[in-house]
């Protein structure tokens, strides 16, 4: 795409260099550095928000960033302001169709790099000829005002890798992980202030409809990923006639509950594990040997054994089932990434715990040098604890562990206890579960990959039923999301619909 803008701007310079004999140059528009508010009538303490002009500077290679202030409590609008980072790429073809606002997922997951460094990854060609392509950080985010919950990011390293001395699972194992997670919230707290209770989903959707109007746009065109779904059907349902074109790639369903988010996502997993063993066991390179129970086994008896006995890296940190899960995992996000799982589980076989940090650490953002990327992990942590409520009995939990045990029985034990994650957060959960309508919106395209992780199927068939005008679109296959990586009928569909409207009459089956 990059090459191709640099050969039409060769080519503009030389129909210039032939044009410059005549009296009258055509040249071409300048870059649009101003937005154009919509001017749309709101209460008045929040007018002074919806009338702000963004003022766009470059940013290299040919995208531009601005910033915009938003209020930190939307109740109370004159309380205070935060302010939200955006990039855009303008459309490559001339004037724009519109803005096409997306966000990555997470949460916590920056919109705002996720344009700047993979706008190609995020969108297509035909898109970005049509659209302003226009990435933001959401309130609590990276270069929005952020959630912060350290100051040296050793203070990170202790709360995501050090172990417990107790038995994992023990009553003293699970106090010893509530008084983590409770220390945590509370240096949170201690860091970010007031803006710690304000950066639930609710708040975030309000966001982006403030971003819409001082964009210039009249409706909504969305692009979310993962919890970008949950974000995107939020703001359907609190300014449903504002709705242009929304697209919900791998999506969350609005009526689960913690529990239920992590049972089906344990189950989840550990289908897409069973489908990385069955591929790995047809080729020389695995680790495993046998069928792909015996492989399952392995792994099960693997996780246990770092429980009992961790392996220590040359860093110092201590690899136990916790960080061993994070490595496993996160390949199996994408089919593409399954060979990487081979070196995981082959040099960890083999009492090295360097490869499997190295996974870790790109799922949490940490660098070589020890330092963190952005602050994705503290803000999915802060978001989460606003919008799901949890339980924390300890009989409860326990019970909870039995289930996930028996759903999965290899890495259903790794997702238990989570009940001690926001027991003792310093804000209560703000967000009402339930279903999502969304009366009156406009056509809304909701896209499931069967064999999703991450974000089950079942969880887009369910958002697209409860949505009053969705369209499901299925996508049969692996790995996390579909759109812009998996094959040309998702492409199209979602290609057609943004740009032209094209609403399919039927689920596709791609």
């Amino acid at each position: 795409m990059k090459r191709t803008r640099l050969a039409a701007l060769a080519a503009a310079t030389a129909l210039l260099v032939t044009l410059s004999g005549c009296t009258t140059w055509f040249l071409p528009p300048a870059p649009r550095t101003t937005s154009t508010p919509t001017g749309e009538e709101v209460a008045p303490e929040l007018e002074p928000f919806y009338s702000q002009v963004l003022r766009w500077e470059s940013c290299g290679d040919g995208m531009q960033c601005t910033t915009a202030e938003a209020p930190l409590d939307w109740d109370e609008p004159a309380r205070d302001s935060i302010e939200l980072a955006l990039v855009r790429q303008p459309a490559t073809a001339g004037e724009p169709a519109g803005s096409l606002l997306v966000n990555p997922g997470g949460p916590g997951g920056s919109g705002y790099d996720f344009v700047l460094d993979s706008v190609d990854f995020a969108t297509s060609e035909r898109l970005q000829q049509r659209f302003d392509i226009v990435g933001f950080d959401p309130r609590g985010v990276n270069r929005s005002t952020p959630v912060t919950c350290y100051e040296d990011p050793g203070e990170l390293d202790a709360y995501l890798f050090d172990l417990s001395p107790n038995e994992v699972g023990s009553d003293a194992w699970i106090a010893d992980l509530r008084e983590a997670n409770r220390a945590f919230g509370q240096r949170c707290l201690e860091l970010t202030g007031d803006l710690l209770g304000e950066v639930d989903t609710v708040s975030a959707a309000r966001d982006i409809d403030l971003l819409r109007a001082i964009l210039g746009d009249e409706k909504l065109n969305y692009l979310g990923f993962s919890y970008g779904t949950l974000l995107g059907a939020t703001y359907a349902d609190l300014y449903a006639e504002k709705t242009g074109r929304l697209v919900l790639d791998g999506a969350v369903d609005p009526d689960t509950s913690n529990f239920d988010v992590t049972a089906t996502q344990a189950r989840g997993f550990e289908n897409a594990l069973r489908a990385y063993l069955a591929s790995c066991l047809e080729g020389p390179e695995c680790p495993f040997r046998g069928d792909v129970e015996d492989a399952m086994q392995s792994i099960r008896g693997l996780l246990d054994s770092l429980d009992a006995s961790p392996i220590r890296a040359e860093d110092g940190r201590e690899l136990g089932s916790g960080a061993m899960f994070i490595a496993i995992i996160l390949p199996l996000y994408n089919e593409g990434n399954w060979p990487a799982l081979n070196d995981v589980f082959a040099t960890v076989l083999d009492g090295q715990a360097e490869v499997a940090f190295q996974v870790a650490d790109s799922y949490y953002g940490r660098e070589p040098d020890g330092n963190y990327i952005d602050n994705s992990t503290e803000s999915f942590i802060a978001i989460n604890c606003l919008d799901y409520e949890t339980d924390s009995d300890l009989a409860t939990m326990r019970r909870e562990a039995d289930e996930l045990r028996a759903l999965a029985p290899i890495l259903g034990p790794q997702m238990a206890y989570g009940g001690t994650g926001c027991a003792d957060w310093p804000f209560p959960p703000t967000r009402e579960r339930g279903p999502i309508a969304a009366p009156g919106s406009a056509d809304i395209l909701v896209i499931g990959t069967t064999n999703d992780p991450a974000t089950p199927y079942e969880w887009a068939e369910n958002m697209a039923a409860q949505l009053a005008n969705a369209h499901l679109v299925t996508y049969e296959g692996e790995g996390h999301t579909a759109y812009n990586k998996s094959n040309d009928c998702v492409l199209d569909t979602v290609d057609d619909y943004l740009i032209d409207g094209t609403v399919p009459t039927a689920d596709p089956m791609c």
